[in-house]
């Protein structure tokens, strides 16, 4: 049976419209793929969610401590929705006084039958106080490949910067952890196809 004048038309018109579907889910797909290595840039960039900066490790040599002072840390974690994973501070707040160095650890577990590469992004609240947060030795300046079942103990070493206003008496230091396993995959695909 052929076909008529006006199905040629309809189905070249039915074609492109499933072309450009098929172009827009993979376009979605790659942003969604991308969008925590964006969110990390911008905070970076513009300072938003109080975001510190992971670029290097600081030296705390010959920094006088302010003994006069007290500063709560709190921790919160979190790992990212439908990831079953334990992630947790060995304690939920500490007392530091500005100049003194501190290491708080942080306990991981991948609760999943596969290996993960996952990668922790902080957040300091109220976003002033990141001016003066100091991290020397933190986990979530790199990604973390976790195997299944696997359970890691991660240091973070800080001290806040004795210039640290005096109105700011407790602050929260927030991490959340992401499953970057596929992303680490492309990674590893493209470096070694080179």
């Amino acid at each position: 049976m052929s076909e008529s004048p006006e199905q040629k038309p309809q189905r070249q018109d039915n074609s492109r419209v499933i072309t450009r579907l098929l172009g827009s889910v993979i376009i979605m797909f790659a942003f969604g793929f991308a969008l925590v290595p964006l969110y990390e840039k911008f905070c970076e960039i513009t300072g938003f969610n109080g975001r510190t900066s992971n670029t290097a490790a600081v030296a705390n040599y010959g920094m006088e401590v302010d003994q006069t002072r007290v500063v709560t840390v709190e921790f919160h974690t979190r790992v990212s929705r439908g990831i079953p994973w334990e992630f947790h501070p060995e304690v939920r707040s500490i007392r530091v006084h500005p100049g003194e160095v501190k290491v708080v650890n942080f306990y991981v577990e991948n609760r999943t039958g596969k290996d993960v590469v996952a990668q922790a992004l902080p957040s300091v609240s109220p976003g002033e106080a990141s001016l003066y947060l100091n991290k020397t030795e933190c986990f979530c300046f790199e990604q973390q490949p976790l195997a299944a079942g696997e359970r890691a103990v991660m240091p973070m070493q800080f001290y806040l910067d004795p210039d640290l206003p005096e109105h700011i008496h407790r602050f929260t230091l927030s991490y959340m952890m992401y499953d970057l396993t596929d992303q680490a995959r492309v990674t590893t695909t493209a470096s070694r196809s080179e």
